[in-house]
């Protein structure tokens, strides 16, 4: 594992600021902004992220998703497990409709949820699969199996050693595993190491001093080793 810590820059606090340190079109950032509008009016009715980080959320949500994008510009099949709101999972299908191909697949159990995301993409213009049922039940169908799956994402869903158990049956050779954590990673990596073997980069996040990115590659169980 390899990986340090850098310095986080300055916050993001509206869409020119995120047009300049993503670099995106003009068309891009009005989706995210329609996102951030309707997010904010869905929170009156739905309890989709917490409330206090509604005034940040082009740090807190948009470029925190983000960041994982830039790891994987090329990446053509997308999947992000127990989306929320759609973070990182919506914003990620957002950067990758403005390349013009790419797919990404949202993967959460909540269907109040799941409306929202539907409908953010719809407002926007965008095309995106919402699996509506839990992971594990996605997991096993194998109904994507015939496309190998690029990257496989998730923000503060479980601890990692379970992240790695509700993931493994996605994962293929060539499969990138980016995860979005905090300050527990090292014990974390510690305790899933003990069931499972795979190559991981740490990279410390751009939008939260505490935060970190955990790439993971080449997952298998140690008792297939």
């Amino acid at each position: 594992m390899t990986g340090a810590r850098g310095q986080v820059p300055a916050p993001i606090a509206g869409p020119s600021q995120f047009a300049e340190a993503f670099d995106v079109s003009r068309e891009t950032l009005g989706r995210l902004e329609l996102y951030a509008r309707l997010l904010e009016q869905w929170q009156k009715a739905v309890n989709l992220v917490s409330g206090k980080t509604l005034p940040q959320v082009w740090q807190r949500h948009f470029a925190d998703s983000a960041q994982l994008y830039r790891m994987a510009p090329d990446a053509k099949r997308w999947v992000d497990l127990g989306s929320g709101a759609g973070f990182p999972g919506l914003v990620v299908a957002i950067l990758m409709a403005e390349r013009g191909e790419g797919h990404v697949t949202l993967v959460e159990s909540d269907v109040r949820k799941g409306a929202f995301m539907r409908e953010v993409a719809r407002q926007a213009g965008i095309v995106v699969d919402v699996a509506t049922e839990r992971i594990e039940s996605f997991s096993t169908k194998g109904r994507i199996s015939e496309t190998a799956i690029n990257v496989i994402s998730a923000r503060a869903l479980a601890p990692l050693d379970r992240l790695l158990e509700l993931s493994s049956a996605l994962f293929s050779r060539n499969t990138l595993g980016l995860f979005l954590k905090g300050r527990e990673l090292r014990s974390e990596l510690d305790e899933a190491q003990r069931r499972w073997a795979f190559d991981s980069t740490v990279v410390p996040s751009l939008t939260d001093a505490s935060g970190q990115i955990l790439q993971v590659r080449a997952l298998r169980a140690r008792t297939e080793d």
